[in-house]
């Protein structure tokens, strides 16, 4: 059983405990990003045992009411037994969503797998019209040359600040210069991205939300905003209410003490928060 601290930021064991989570934020006109939690398999066996639960929970997605859409991580189907493995799963999860219109997520996780996921997002967001998306991470010192790269793909890109300690000469390690970045990496994409290539905002951080907003109001984009379970909830169901794409990313299953540890470290804020809705 999830603990109650936890379980603000982890939508409970269970696909359909999952399920029944993006029922409730839809009700607050928030659509959910539900990611099976796993990840660094070396096995190629535990690989296809989590695409076989993502191609389960497309078709479960697909079969009730809810608003939701999926999120995979690289190392979770396979890019550590080889690139060969990684796409052929990911080509197993996209081929059962794109025909039922359930828009794919790729997450992208440290430097030494961006290329790779890269190469796998430009192929099948091409194939598949646009159904699949990708993240992004502002602090590493590539990304600016990677949007540039993506600019003309029918896909979506999830922009964030990036939480991996990565090497001091392929990153910014000063929070100021991340920032300066992000900001950068946002005007661009919202300035020099074709219409068919879709924005995505992954902040909490409300200096870059009303950035965002300010862009979109400065740049005829479509663009949403992507929050975590358990972060700032009242300002995603505000942005919701003012009439923005709103998408909360909710993960589940049983491996989820390893995310709620990463979570409760990554920033002191997000504790903050956790407790402050256990306590209230």
């Amino acid at each position: 059983m999830i603990p109650p601290i936890a379980n603000n930021f982890v939508a409970g064991e269970s696909a359909a405990e999952a399920i029944e989570h993006a029922r409730t934020v839809n009700r607050h006109g928030i659509m959910a990003i539900i990611n099976l939690l796993g990840e660094h398999y070396d096995d190629p066996e535990m690989a296809a045992e989590d695409r076989d639960q993502y191609l389960d929970l497309v078709r479960t997605i697909d079969r009730v009411d809810v608003d939701a859409t999926i999120s995979v991580k690289p190392s979770q189907i396979g890019i550590h037994v080889s690139e060969t493995e990684f796409r052929e799963n990911l080509l197993d999860i996209v081929s059962i969503a794109d025909p039922r219109d359930i828009f794919v997520w790729v997450d992208m996780e440290d430097h030494e797998t961006t290329d790779v996921t890269l190469d796998a997002y430009e192929d099948f967001a091409r194939e598949h019209e646009g159904g699949v998306g990708v993240c992004l991470q502002s602090n590493l010192k590539r990304t600016s040359e990677d949007l540039e790269r993506v600019k003309d793909v029918p896909g979506k890109i999830r922009l964030v600040k990036g939480a991996y300690d990565e090497p001091s000469d392929l990153s910014y390690k000063k929070k100021s210069r991340v920032n300066e970045r992000f900001r950068a990496d946002l005007e661009y994409m919202f300035s020099e991205f074709e219409p068919q290539a879709g924005i995505a905002i992954g902040s909490h951080d409300q200096k870059m939300i009303d950035f965002a907003v300010e862009l979109g109001d400065r740049y005829d984009h479509d663009y949403e905003f992507q929050m975590l379970m358990g972060v700032r909830e009242d300002e995603q169901q505000r942005l919701a209410r003012e009439g923005h794409e709103v998408y909360q990313y909710a993960p589940y299953g049983t491996k989820w003490f390893s995310y709620f540890y990463r979570r409760a470290r990554e920033r002191k804020e997000n504790m903050l928060f956790a407790l402050r809705a256990v306590l209230g």
